[in-house]
């Protein structure tokens, strides 16, 4: 499988996971959309050095990837690129806070290792924390909770139609290069030569993929909101799921600062 039909294959894989009758993905999406926020604002408080706190808060993605039955392998495998990128963000803290806190035989601790170690931990568990919520719930469900929360229309919008969008480019991009490859069979990539008349196309074809996909929408009775088909109300469970969480992350964010 080559790289266009392999990304195009782990959008679709996404969304049957997010499909799925579990019992996670049974939570009214409203509390989940909370819990991710307020798990991220709680990781990303916690002070550079206090790194043993901060380890404890990698309960709530364990539990999510239990109670979800999500693949962690798969998982990693997924987030192969994102996870790099949040990991480099304290790289050079040991370079600028050399001042010794402990050691460990032979080798000196220094702040600025506890501090890169800290910022990479947070950057891991909130990259964990946002791709939990997507593999246990539908892009739908996750528009429907922001418009909850009062997040403005135009913004929900363009989140759903991105989301939405990019597997019909994928889709578009998938089939030029196959038909390219059978015009080329023997050739390995694309010519330099081509790479603008292959854009334009791309760009031609989206155009009239958006056209399209706009006048379904407009036919559909799309005047500038849309009118999600399954409206499911908050039961004492999701609020109680909720609530134990919060419960949670105080308890550990207050154990944090001992």
């Amino acid at each position: 499988m080559d790289k266009l039909g392999g990304a195009l294959y782990e959008i679709h894989h996404m969304d049957e996971m997010a499909e799925r009758d579990q019992w996670l993905n049974r939570i009214h999406p409203l509390p989940k959309l909370l819990l991710a926020f307020a798990y991220i604002a709680v990781t990303v408080s916690f002070p550079k050095y206090h790194l043993p706190g901060l380890l404890c808060m990698g309960i709530y993605p364990i539990a999510l990837f239990i109670l979800g039955e999500i693949p962690f392998r798969d998982s990693l495998r997924r987030l192969r690129i994102v996870l790099p990128l949040a990991c480099c963000v304290g790289l050079f803290h040991p370079f600028l806070e050399r001042q010794p806190m402990s050691a460990i035989g032979n080798i000196t601790i220094t702040a600025g290792m506890v501090s890169m170690l800290t910022l990479m931990v947070k950057g891991f568990y909130s990259v964990l924390a946002s791709y939990l919520l997507v593999a246990s719930t539908s892009i739908e469900k996750i528009c429907y909770a922001m418009r909850l929360v009062h997040i403005p229309s135009v913004l929900v919008t363009q989140v759903l139609l991105t989301y939405r969008y990019a597997s019909l480019l994928l889709a578009e991009a998938n089939r030029m290069m196959q038909a390219y490859s059978l015009r080329a069979p023997n050739q390995k990539g694309v010519h330099i030569k081509v790479w603008g008349s292959l854009a334009g196309q791309l760009l031609l074809r989206s155009m009239d993929r958006a056209s399209e996909v706009y006048e379904s929408m407009a036919l559909r009775g799309y005047h500038g909101e849309f009118c999600y088909a399954a409206k499911p109300a908050c039961k004492g469970r999701d609020w109680l799921y909720f609530g134990g969480w919060c419960v949670a992350f105080f308890f550990l964010r207050s154990i944090g600062e001992w």
